[in-house]
């Protein structure tokens, strides 16, 4: 088959590189990709949010199957045009996206499946979503209900900051049309998890979990990010956990939403909070992970490319997904300054001393080229760099945590090896799990 990855990150480049060695590819395209992506797929020059070049550049191609890796495309409607002209897509219709493109809508499907999440109320006027607010209490948390570029959710310790992020959203509009209306919801105790599930339709098969790290700074300190490091599996989220996922959150969203007339084809990321009651949802969204991707999908036995076809016809009932007994954790590179103001344009030089370091990998999640062909800094998160676990003993019973920390020292021999002095990465990824293993 001839293949499109809709995308430019690092969750592409891994989407890339566990897709071009399938039996099934004959021809990989990755639009627009990057310099990274380059090495694995043709990369073709194309805006995600255009809608009707892509399908022209689709049809113009002959391509078969369509993997959609960002969530704009999909909130826009482009498996819904990519299934008009007879294109295999995977990712959800445009109304199934609404789960990722309302805030409201997901609470409201909470609540019609029953599955556990915050207590919240919605609303379009500011003074109401005040007075709600400062009659709950803090800490409480405000949501623009529409995309925000993951920058629309504040965790208010005070009444004030509460009031500040209602005032940001819905009347300095700073977040636009995504902030026209607000979630108002309790702020959750426990870990957060990544949990992702792989989805038809009807049949929901669980896929992997994992761990991410949000601030910018060792020890969880500093501002928010899209997220600067990530480990799977998840030691929180064991057989017994995953089930009870499974059972409370996921089967229950993915049956509801085809009751609706809106069924879920693709993959289905809970973000989790593993609270003393027992899992409860954060959000759903409606893609790959980034850059949980980065470190599942290293970890991946079954060819990708099949499970993913697979779940665009409809066929999940009866299919297994295998894993390597490897752990994976990956570390983001950044420009400095990130997540606020950077400067593009840096060489980024040591990339042949990383491929060195054994079972590493470096995604580029924000480079380019510049006129002398060297690899430069061409965004915030610039590469994604996981390091793999040996395999646990033959027959062994794997004790995750010690994989997980042998898959962090060869990420960070592999982050040593990079040369960007305009950079800057927290090196303490992990560091909740492995602080259980000193204390076991």
């Amino acid at each position: 088959m001839k293949i499109l990855i809709i995308g430019s990150g690092g969750r592409e480049h891994a989407l890339c590189q566990a897709v071009a060695p399938s039996p099934l590819c004959d021809k990989l395209y990755c639009a627009p990709g990057n310099s990274g992506i380059a090495a694995l797929a043709e990369c073709l020059p194309l805006a995600v949010d255009n809608i009707p070049v892509l399908i022209a550049e689709c049809k113009t191609r002959q391509v078969d199957f369509v993997i959609v890796g960002p969530e704009l495309p999909l909130t826009l409607g482009l498996a819904d045009a990519l299934q008009a002209e007879e294109i295999s897509c995977f990712g959800p219709s445009k109304a199934a996206a609404e789960l990722e493109g309302s805030k409201g809508f997901m609470k409201d499907l909470c609540a019609r499946a029953n599955i556990p999440t915050a207590k919240y109320k919605r609303f379009t006027e500011a003074e109401a979503a005040k007075n709600y607010a400062r009659t709950e209490g803090t800490p409480i948390v405000v949501k623009a209900d529409g995309l925000a570029a993951g920058k629309g959710v504040t965790v208010a310790r005070t009444i004030d900051e509460a009031l500040a992020a209602i005032d940001d959203a819905m009347v300095k509009k700073i977040f636009g049309d995504a902030g026209a209306s607000v979630v108002v919801e309790e702020c959750l105790e426990g870990e957060e998890v990544s949990f992702f599930a792989l989805c038809d339709g009807e049949t929901a098969l669980p896929f992997a979990a994992a761990q991410d790290h949000k601030t910018a700074y060792d020890g969880d300190k500093g501002p928010n990010t899209g997220g600067m490091g990530a480990y799977s599996p998840a030691p929180i989220v064991d057989a017994t956990m995953q089930t009870r996922i499974m059972r409370e959150i996921i089967t229950p969203a993915v049956k509801t939403m085809k009751q609706m007339g809106k069924p879920f084809n693709g993959i289905l990321f809970a973000g989790l909070m593993m609270t003393k009651a027992g899992p409860k949802l954060l959000e759903f969204n409606v893609r790959f992970g980034d850059p949980e991707t980065e470190a599942i999908l290293p970890r991946l036995k079954s060819d990708l490319l099949s499970l993913l076809y697979a779940a665009s016809k409809g066929m999940l009932d009866g299919i297994e997904i295998y894993w390597h007994e490897r752990a994976a954790l990956c570390v983001v590179m950044a420009a400095k300054g990130y997540p606020g103001e950077y400067k593009k344009g840096s060489v980024i030089r040591g990339f042949d001393a990383a491929a060195g370091v054994a079972d590493s990998f470096v995604f580029h999640a924000g480079t380019a080229r510049n006129a002398a062909g060297e690899i430069t800094a061409n965004g915030g998160r610039v590469l994604c760099v996981t390091g793999l676990s040996r395999r646990s003993s033959e027959g062994a019973k794997a004790d995750w945590r010690e994989l997980l920390s042998e898959a962090q020292t060869r990420a960070y021999q592999a982050v040593d090896t990079i040369n960007w002095p305009e950079g800057f990465c927290r090196r303490d990824i992990g560091y909740r799990a492995l602080a259980k293993v000193k204390a076991a």
